[in-house]
């Protein structure tokens, strides 16, 4: 079912979720393109990449290919979290955020 990839979540906030999703163009024979994952287009801008271990969506080996592809100044990892990170694990995500902001800032 849907909500297993929601971990935590109240079916209620799964079905919102899924009210509010939109296509979208990312697709990874697009950013296997090396025009795509520049310097000078993403490399330019510092980024910090907090791996989703239980993503359903973007497998871990697919977000491990997109850090050695275009490598952050760090990254981080958060267990048991899906790809609606701010869903199943909102506390633990906020406090990821805050602990990068104070780092960087």
């Amino acid at each position: 079912m849907f909500c297993s990839s929601f971990l935590g979540c109240l079916m209620q906030d799964v079905e919102l979720a899924k009210m509010s999703l939109k296509p979208n163009g990312l697709f990874v024979k697009d950013l296997a393109q090396e025009s795509i994952l520049t310097e000078a287009r993403y490399g330019s801008v510092s980024r910090v990449y907090v791996v989703c271990e239980e993503d359903g969506v973007m497998r871990e080996e697919f977000q491990r290919w997109l850090i050695e592809n275009s490598p952050p100044k760090e990254v981080g990892s958060m267990a048991k979290a899906g790809h609606m990170v701010m869903l199943s694990k909102p506390k633990e995500l906020a406090l990821c955020l805050q602990n990068i902001v104070d780092q960087y800032h």
